[in-house]
């Protein structure tokens, strides 16, 4: 799934939040970790040997300001010790089948199990008014952090942009398609 962004004046009682991770997208397909562009990461087996056999999706990430980092650990194309200060941070389960409020409690039961230490799952939580949704914003930026992802609890998952996943940052960002370029003189 794919975040619209968010707009004021959305009931967000219908909402689960969290922090937006700054991190590189990755799906876990049972056997192997993928990036949004369907590349396999050259993830170390130790790495991603007790990770359950279902797919997940997630962010790997090493902490709040660390993006930079991350992603030049895990774009190599050779498994290394880099990967051990890594942890894939899981946000949804694609191939569970019920809305995000029955994803999220089988997220919960996976947390409570021994599992890898380079697994974790984003912690997601309600507020009451869109005070507290702004609060929580300001201090997640204060920390140094991206934003916040509203995730709507009778949603299914599906592929592609949704208005069941918003973000909700200080300043918006865009995607665009090169469809072209001109060579340039010299350096350029």
């Amino acid at each position: 799934m794919l975040a619209e962004i968010y707009r004021q004046g959305i009931d967000i009682s219908q909402y689960w939040i969290s922090e937006k991770l700054e991190g590189v997208r990755a799906r876990w397909d049972g056997t192997h970790l993928i990036s949004r562009g369907g590349n396999i990461f050259a993830a170390p087996d130790w790495f991603i040997k007790e990770f359950p056999p279902i797919p997940l999706d997630g962010e790997l990430w090493m902490g709040r300001g660390r993006y930079e980092e991350v992603s030049s650990i895990v774009r190599r194309q050779q498994p290394h010790d880099g990967w051990r200060n890594v942890r894939l941070m899981v946000f949804d389960l694609p191939a569970h089948g019920g809305t995000f409020d029955q994803r999220l409690f089988a997220m919960n039961s996976f947390r409570m199990e021994k599992g890898s230490p380079y697994l974790g799952f984003i912690e997601q939580q309600r507020v009451g008014k869109e005070a507290d949704l702004l609060k929580w914003l300001q201090t997640v930026i204060e920390q140094g952090g991206e934003g916040l992802i509203l995730h709507r609890d009778n949603a299914l998952y599906a592929s592609g942009r949704s208005q069941d996943l918003l973000k909700f940052k200080p300043f918006t960002d865009a995607e665009a398609t090169v469809i072209g370029y001109k060579p340039g003189k010299g350096k350029f």
